[in-house]
């Protein structure tokens, strides 16, 4: 039995309203969650070390190579245990998260063990960020309005470090993040377009009340964030 089949749609907790489209959905790369998240080479490099310093300590104690072995074999239990957990936990997180977005919103389905959904509307998010290191994965930052709070512990891991105070929800890993953001910045723009041309429509006739369009699409970035607003257009953050 799948553990998701009580969901209406996959990553949904119910079915899309029938004026609602579904624009992109996908889910965390387990690697790179392991790499990004839970910062898998700086531990190989520290157990790496660690390593090294037990078998030249064995060395320089026995000047035996059986000795020496010895040392590393007792050792190794500890990275691998370690190693294991740290891919099992990776792997698990992204198996479970899925991000949707529609027309209209950003629906994050996470968690583990307890699995929650957050509904992010397309009109509460003032600006994204992106952020990819050039093999077609990346992030990107939701900067919610500013009277839009959830809490850290909640969103973690799929939020932006350190930003405490006003959270970030955060799609992370993901393939093609570039242009997924791009076509969110549209969409939000589109979206901008339509309100402000119903909003003219009721009031009568109005001068300049038009969103601005999206522009261009955004510019390659690796290791910096790119900031979009719902023109599309982005710089560095």
């Amino acid at each position: 039995m799948n553990e998701y089949e009580f969901e209406a749609e996959h990553g949904l907790p119910e079915p899309l309203p029938a004026n609602e489209r579904l624009l992109w959905q996908g889910s965390p790369n387990w690697l790179r969650v392991a790499r990004d998240i839970f910062h898998l080479r700086k531990l190989l490099v520290y157990f790496g070390v660690l390593l090294l310093w037990v078998g030249a300590q064995a060395w320089s104690d026995s000047q035996s190579a059986g000795a020496t072995a010895s040392a590393l074999l007792l050792m190794l239990p500890v990275p691998a245990c370690a190693l294991t957990l740290l891919l099992t936990g990776a792997w698990l997180i992204a198996r479970t998260s899925v991000y949707t977005v529609t027309d209209k919103r950003v629906v994050m389905r996470i968690g583990i063990v307890l699995t929650v959904s957050f509904n992010i509307p397309l009109s509460r998010i003032q600006s994204l960020a992106v952020r990819s290191r050039g093999d077609e994965l990346g992030d990107i930052v939701l900067r919610l309005a500013d009277n839009e709070q959830i809490a850290y512990l909640h969103l973690w891991p799929h939020v932006r470090p350190w930003h405490l105070r006003q959270t970030q929800p955060m799609l992370r890993c993901i393939a093609g993040a570039q242009q997924v953001a791009q076509m969110m910045a549209q969409t939000m723009a589109l979206t901008m377009t339509k309100t402000s041309a119903q909003t003219t429509t009721l009031a009568g006739p109005q001068t300049n009340t038009s969103a601005p369009l999206p522009a261009s699409p955004i510019p390659a970035a690796r290791a910096p964030w790119r900031e979009l607003g719902t023109s599309g257009q982005a710089s560095a953050v």
